[in-house]
C-alpha cells in the first residue's frame, strides 16, 4: 500500500511505502536538509523516554473546567529534536507559557543539552521531557507554550482553558 503524505512545502509530497523491506526509489525529506529541527511537539497528560523511545500519552490542547482558577494536577511537555552533526554541541532550550498579555503564567523553564553524534551517524534524535505539576491558570483564556532553542523562537502550541458549561 502506498500513501501520500503532505509536509512542509519545502520537501514537496513525501511518498511512504508501506509495504515491508521496501526502500523508496523517490525523493523523501534529506535530514541534511536542516541542521536541527523538531519532530515532536506536544502538551500532553505524560510522556517518557524508553531507550531513546519517546512515548506519549494524552496529547492536549485544551483544559476545561466549571471555575477559576484553574488547576492541571499534572501534565508534560514533549519534545523531540532531530540534530544533525553541525549542530553538534551544548544548545540552550527555554520554554515559556504566556497568556495573551505577553505575561508569563509560569516562570520560564530552561535546560541545557550537550549533543555529541557517534561518527557513524549523520543525525540523532534527542528526547526532553519537562514535568509539570498543579499548573495554574488563574483565568479562561487562550495561552501560548512557547519553545525557544538557542533564544530563536521556533515553535508554539495553543493552549485552550475553556469554561465548561
Amino acid at each position: 500500500m502506498i500513501r501520500q503524505v503532505r509536509k512542509k512545502p519545502s520537501v514537496g509530497p513525501l511518498r511512504i511505502d508501506c509495504r515491508q523491506g521496501r526502500t523508496p526509489s523517490y525523493p523523501v525529506a534529506n535530514p541534511r536538509q536542516r541542521a536541527m529541527h523538531i519532530e515532536i511537539f506536544a502538551l500532553c497528560d505524560s510522556a517518557a523516554d524508553y531507550g531513546g523511545k519517546l512515548s506519549l500519552l494524552g496529547a492536549f490542547d485544551g483544559i476545561f473546567s466549571r471555575e477559576a482558577p484553574v488547576v492541571q494536577a499534572h501534565c508534560a511537555i514533549a519534545l523531540r529534536l532531530r540534530v544533525a552533526k553541525v549542530e553538534e554541541g551544548r544548545h540552550q532550550i527555554r520554554y515559556n507559557l504566556i497568556d495573551p498579555d505577553g505575561k508569563l503564567v509560569v516562570p520560564s523553564i530552561e535546560a541545557k543539552v550537550d549533543v555529541k553524534i557517534p561518527e557513524h551517524r549523520e543525525s540523532v534524535a534527542i528526547n526532553l521531557i519537562v514535568n509539570l505539576q498543579q499548573l495554574k491558570f488563574e483565568r479562561f483564556d487562550r495561552f501560548t507554550l512557547d519553545l525557544a532553542i538557542d533564544g530563536r523562537q521556533e515553535a508554539s502550541l495553543p493552549v485552550s482553558v475553556v469554561q465548561r458549561k
